[in-house]
């Protein structure tokens, strides 16, 4: 069974930073494409940064490029999301997704609960 468990959301003041963590189990890390989205209140979901299996960045989301950067630790089946210079736009639930085939989209296979980031002017 796969599960994606994320952590690391929280309240910080512009131009702040965080770091969000997305623990993988029930598949061989590595072997599935990975990603982060987002979804503030009232909007639909918006991809964040996406990846390759092997953990190269496909894309990041136009807004964030420059200031989030994706990446992963196959040793801890781990996906992290470093956010920089946090904006309150940035304000959402931020999600992990898997699955073993791409493109990673709104529609992927697997997806966590989340964890919220709230930013503060």
């Amino acid at each position: 069974q796969v599960r994606l468990v994320e952590s690391g959301g929280g309240s910080v003041q512009s131009g702040g930073s965080l770091t969000l963590s997305c623990v993988a189990s029930g598949f061989t890390f590595g072997t599935y494409h990975m990603g982060w989205f987002r979804q503030a209140p009232g909007q639909g979901r918006e991809a964040v940064a996406t990846m390759y299996s092997n953990g190269d960045v496909t894309d990041y989301g136009d807004s964030v490029k420059g200031r989030f950067i994706a990446s992963q630790d196959n040793s801890k089946n781990t996906l992290y999301l470093q956010m920089n210079n946090l904006k309150p736009d940035d304000t959402a639930v931020y999600v992990c997704a898997a699955d073993r085939y791409l493109p990673l989209t709104g529609t992927a296979a697997y997806w966590g609960q989340g964890t919220q980031v709230t930013v503060s002017s």
